[in-house]
């Protein structure tokens, strides 16, 4: 069991979660391991055999602290959320603005310009910390600023789409010049999924299980609908 920030993550198979007064506490065997008081918790994530209690799920729900299932490998199995509330007017204005074909497209293309300067500032950050690989990095970084100038003015949901496509191809040719720590371990040759063939993968998918464990608690913070599956373009 390991808390980092606001959320919990439990890996001890067997382990119970059950509510003790206002604190989460964890038994292995009947042995209390940890107590957090939920006051100090977004989240939980559970990794593989880790049962909870009904009454800790609705004291969960009632404090506005999502639980997530994950496999012991990271796949997402299920989340446990208390009822959903929210203004009805914001419900009503999400599903109009999502029938905006042009709404939809410009909201897109601000997302897909974020993630591609993202990856372009990392690319050419590795480009300076290794000079060895400056001209492939460099070039790739060039690419992806192309990518981004033809998001520039307003274009179809559809173009966006292929625009994010091919600036993920790009990244993810030159990912595993971007792995400068336990290459033996930790290389990239390219993506697998269902399931991850290797260490990187595995790493990957399982940093967008939390990624979308974290967005989609947000979201249903405030209210607001979402897709449930998420695939960023990367993860840092």
């Amino acid at each position: 069991m390991k808390k980092l920030l606001n959320t919990l993550y439990v890996t001890t198979n067997g382990s119970y979660l059950s509510k003790e007064r206002e604190t989460v506490k964890i038994t292995v065997e009947d042995e209390t391991k940890l107590r957090v008081p939920i006051h100090n918790l977004d989240s939980i994530i559970c990794f593989g055999n880790i049962s909870c209690s009904p009454f800790l799920m609705g004291f969960c729900a009632k404090n506005n602290v999502q639980i997530s299932f994950l496999s012991e490998y990271g796949k997402f199995l299920a989340r446990i959320q208390g009822p959903v509330s929210g203004n009805v007017l914001l419900r009503r204005e999400q599903y109009r603005k999502a029938d905006d074909l042009n709404f939809s497209a410009d909201f897109a293309r601000t997302i897909v310009i974020a993630k591609i300067s993202n990856s372009r500032a990392l690319i050419l950050r590795t480009a300076r910390e290794k000079p060895e690989l400056s001209s492939t990095l460099k070039e790739s970084a060039k690419k992806m600023l192309k990518l981004l100038q033809e998001l520039k003015e307003p274009i179809k949901l559809d173009s966006v789409r292929g625009i994010e496509g091919m600036a993920a191809k790009e990244y993810f040719n030159i990912f595993d010049h971007l792995i400068v720590n336990q290459k033996e371990d930790f290389f990239f040759h390219n993506r697998s999924r269902r399931p991850p063939l290797d260490k990187m993968n595995a790493l990957i998918s399982f940093l967008y299980t939390i990624l979308m464990h974290d967005i989609s608690s947000a979201l249903e913070a405030v209210g607001i609908g979402f897709v449930r599956r998420i695939t960023p373009l990367y993860c840092r």
